[in-house]
């Protein structure tokens, strides 16, 4: 993270810093790590860590001498979280389960491995179940998370069930993978989940998700009690009740912009598959789309008349740029300039550690480049200079650049943000955020009213925010790994979506044979 900052901004812009380091770290930390890691006095963040502290956008573990975010972060992220409407369709049901139940009754959403609780109801028992808003707890060990995960499609369910860690919370906790796909097998059935005792001991809760009208999971209800008073009989009695409010609040809801009848990805039959396509770009001048498969190395070349070629290359691709309108591509040891089928080598290139690139005029560059968790963007001029502008705490992987705006656009795809950058300022903007649970970015093209499309790897689609950065459409595809999307076709109305084989299970692959395809999206 830079800290250049404007006149009279340098306090903000360090507050800021240190409410998203803070955010990066469930566990919390302390005054001296993020001294250290913001480079700033201990004096300063003291100063800035109290006056955080008393507005309650974090809070102080006095054991462990931690700083965490506080709850009014939580109350300022629901107004603008994706999860307003479903806060508010779901008030009047969780006040009625409160109100038949006399015990607690909750609303959360997934977020990575945990759920997250929006909002709750509190029972009028003096001894009730009272988790705070915001508290995260893992997915495998409550009714909500259970209830999630039973309604998920298949393949992403997988995703989270491989990726969890089943540590024991208490000694009714699941901790072997095969019991816990069958008991989200049986909720699926019943259509309500039971945590018995299993993420904290005394504890019962019943919990049902909340779908849409589209069928997409948007959250989970529940309903928590002490064990002696939420008895297995009763839970068994509640669990209808949880279900029909489910379906209630989420016939509430506005889905999700689909294009399932307008939007249908179909591969590009003519087209063979690659190893690892990615970086596709469109070619407005000549109307062609260009694209890479950066392990079985070349440049491909398709166009929409059904004519294409390639171009090998003798070393894996790390990005590509042009140059008086001619592809460059960047291997590992040096840059190639390609004309027609001519590969000839690229002078001014000694760049190390590339993560990605993109134009900025036909002469300049910009770039991301690191090694681990750091990144550098910046500037590389025509004489193969680099000019760093931000530093960042977290890899970069794609860029775009939107010159009418003057603003780049980044994917960080381990925190799931895509970045705004301008020139001449030190800020880093989120745009947009997507939950690990969805997918990992990859990939950024831009349509004309300022539209952000990327490909989520693992989360077998792609999706659409719109220009003020909410989520609002979502194209299934036939392939779990898509890497790159870029918008052409003569009206500028065709999506192009390259995909990978590379890494794909075996298992996954028979069920995915067209992965490593290119696929178009008529928008």
């Amino acid at each position: 993270m830079t800290k250049n900052t404007g006149e009279g901004t340098g306090s903000l812009e360090k507050a800021i810093d240190i409410l998203d380091l803070i955010s990066e770290h469930a566990d919390g930390m302390s005054q001296n790590d993020l001294a250290e890691r913001l480079a700033l006095p201990r004096t300063t963040v003291y100063r800035i860590l109290a006056t955080l502290v008393a507005r309650g956008l974090i809070r102080r573990d006095p054991g462990r001498r931690m700083y965490c975010l506080g709850f009014r972060c939580v109350e300022m992220a629901r107004q603008v979280y994706s999860m307003p409407a479903l806060v508010s369709a779901a008030s009047a049901e969780l006040r009625a389960l409160r109100d038949l139940t006399g015990e607690t009754s909750y609303i959360g959403a997934l977020e990575g491995l945990d759920v997250v609780s929006l909002e709750r109801y509190d029972s009028p028992h003096s001894q009730r179940s009272n988790a705070s808003l915001g508290h995260r707890k893992p997915v495998y060990a409550t009714s909500q998370g259970k209830a999630i995960l039973s309604a998920l499609p298949a393949e992403q369910r997988e995703v989270i069930v491989r990726d969890l860690n089943l540590k024991p919370l208490t000694p009714l906790t699941i901790t072997d993978r095969r019991r816990l796909q069958a008991e989200l097998r049986i909720i699926q059935s019943r259509g309500y989940a039971i945590d018995d005792e299993e993420n904290v001991m005394g504890t019962r809760c019943v919990g049902a998700p909340v779908l849409d009208p589209q069928g997409v999971v948007r959250g989970a209800i529940s309903v928590a009690g002490p064990a002696y008073r939420l008895t297995m009989a009763r839970i068994e009695l509640l669990g209808p009740e949880l279900v029909e409010a489910a379906r209630h609040i989420g016939a509430q809801l506005q889905p999700l912009r689909s294009t399932t009848e307008d939007a249908t990805a179909q591969p590009v039959d003519a087209v063979p598959q690659s190893i690892h396509g990615s970086h596709p770009y469109w070619c407005e001048e000549d109307q062609r789309l260009l694209w890479l498969d950066t392990l079985a190395p070349a440049l491909r070349v398709y166009q929409q008349t059904g004519e294409q070629h390639k171009v090998p290359v003798e070393q894996p691709i790390l990005g590509a740029f042009f140059r008086d309108r001619q592809p460059v591509l960047v291997l590992e040891k040096h840059a190639v300039l390609v004309s027609g089928n001519q590969v000839e080598l690229f002078a001014n290139w000694t760049h190390k550690h590339l993560r990605a690139l993109c134009n900025r005029s036909d002469s300049t560059l910009w770039m991301s480049q690191g090694s681990g968790q750091s990144s550098r963007i910046g500037i590389v001029e025509s004489d193969g200079t680099f000019d760093p502008l931000w530093q960042l705490n977290e890899v970069i992987d794609h860029l775009l650049w939107h010159a009418p705006s003057e603003t780049l656009y980044a994917n960080a795809p381990e925190s799931g943000n895509i970045l705004m950058l301008k020139p001449g300022s030190s800020a880093v903007r989120k745009f947009a955020t997507v939950p690990k649970s969805s997918g990992t970015l990859s990939g950024l093209a831009m349509d004309r009213d300022g539209g952000v499309w990327t490909a989520l790897r693992d989360g077998w689609s792609v999706v659409h925010f719109a220009n003020d950065g909410n989520l609002d459409r979502v194209v299934p595809l036939p392939v779990p790994c898509p890497t790159g999307v870029a918008i052409g076709g003569v009206e500028g109305n065709v999506l192009y979506v390259t995909s990978a084989r590379q890494f794909v299970p075996l298992d996954i692959l028979k069920k995915a044979p067209l992965s490593g395809s290119l696929f178009e999206i008529n928008l």
